[in-house]
């Protein structure tokens, strides 16, 4: 089932899994995570992921001990990482 895309506002934006790339907090190194959750339009050809991904990713980005994270990890590994903190406190829209 299509969705509408946020690019081009058609419906045309399908569900799949991409790789995305992603500096972390500290600026230190960018990442690969493979295995996102995300959308691609066949009629605009846009691959993205929601706001709410993005900031999900963002926020266990902040929670995590990033310093000897692997370069190339999945979603689902990230997700997994042990938490320093129950949640992003710097995120005020929480």
């Amino acid at each position: 089932m299509n969705e509408v895309c946020v690019w081009c506002e058609q419906e045309t934006a399908r569900k799949i899994e991409a790789s995305v790339y992603w500096e972390l907090p500290d600026g230190t190194k960018a990442i690969e995570i493979t295995d996102v959750p995300s959308y691609y339009c066949d009629n605009c050809q846009a691959t993205y992921q929601t706001d709410e991904r993005v900031r999900e990713i963002e926020n266990q980005l902040f929670i995590i001990n990033t310093k000897n994270i692997e370069s190339v990890l999945s979603f689902e590994e990230l997700m997994n990482k042990p938490r320093l903190l129950k949640r992003n406190y710097f995120d005020f829209d929480y």
